[in-house]
């Protein structure tokens, strides 16, 4: 089944207001687009609308933070993590304030909105700020826990959200934890890391690899980005002959290049292919369209893959 992330996120986070009064949610005049029309709706007294001011909601929610509360800021990715950098980094990563940044429409799910909205640089910039956590769940369970995660953790949290409804994958049992890849899939030949809704098309390629080429991949989905699992990608590498990471966003600075940090510094015969956007701007088009030119599809991570494979 497929479930549109921010409208659970936003269900979810009006849900838990009702257990934890201190939490609160902010908006800048998006409130149908990151669905946090849920919290207006439920807990009208504790929800402001800044209006079409990032920096200014930031520098709200710093305050807020000070006075106890729990702010969740909600906007586009690519507005808070370019639009309102310094202020994410200055008024709130560097006192490490209690702040939430549950933000919608990342990589390239915004589709025709083109470049302007499209967010392929924000994780690599988010997870640069000192003490920044940046979480990228991948279906709507895991979105939940995220944000329950995010609520019992004191410091800024940045979750992102896609705008396009992303398949079920969590099983019951599967748990999340900041710092800790989930392991949907065991495999001693290949692991493919994935981050956000790459999960499905990382689950589609397992399934794929297993039934038609007798290849086990284990599938690692690192939803937490920063902190990363260090000894989960270390295990990859020692056994496991190739590693593939696949992410919505610029091979720079994300999930491979995360991973490629750590790999750098294991003595390993280990290959690693970074599968993303290739460090361009991408075209305006459908989600579906945009994310099959750049690969993001389980059929490409096959390929690539049995490529990598026979070489």
């Amino acid at each position: 089944m497929k479930q549109c992330l921010r409208t659970v996120s936003g269900k979810h986070l009006a849900a838990l207001g009702f257990k934890d009064k201190r939490i609160i949610a902010l908006e800048a005049d998006l409130k149908e687009s990151t669905q946090s029309v849920n919290f207006e709706s439920a807990h009208p007294e504790r929800y402001f609308q800044l209006g079409i001011a990032e920096q200014n909601m930031v520098g709200v929610a710093a305050g807020f933070a000070l006075a106890g509360k729990i702010p969740f800021v909600h906007s586009f990715s690519s507005f808070i993590s370019m639009r309102a950098c310094e202020q994410v980094r200055t008024s709130v990563c560097y006192p490490r304030l209690n702040v939430k940044f549950l933000v919608s429409h990342g990589g390239i799910s915004t589709g025709t909105a083109g470049t302007t909205h499209h967010a392929i640089e924000d994780i690599a910039i988010m997870r640069a700020i000192p003490n920044m956590t940046v979480l990228v769940p991948g279906d709507a369970r895991e979105a939940c826990l995220a944000i329950e995660a995010a609520v019992a953790y004191n410091g800024p949290v940045y979750i992102r959200l896609v705008a396009q409804e992303a398949e079920d994958v969590y099983k019951p049992e599967d748990k999340f934890e900041i710092g800790k890849a989930t392991r949907i899939f065991e495999g001693d030949d290949i692991t493919i890391i994935t981050t956000g809704t790459m999960l499905a098309q990382g689950y589609s390629a397992a399934i794929t690899l297993a039934e038609k080429h007798k290849i086990r991949a284990r599938l690692l989905q690192m939803a937490s980005i920063k902190p990363i699992d260090r000894e989960a990608v270390a295990a990859a590498c020692q056994q496991t002959r190739l590693l593939i990471t696949v992410e919505e966003h610029n091979v720079l600075g994300g999930l491979g290049g995360a991973v490629s940090e750590i790999v750098s510094g294991i003595s390993t015969s280990a290959r690693l292919v970074r599968l993303g956007i290739n460090d361009h701007f991408c075209d305006v088009g459908s989600a579906a369209c945009l994310l099959e030119k750049e690969g993001l599809t389980g059929n490409n991570i096959v390929k690539v893959a049995l490529k990598e494979l026979s070489q």
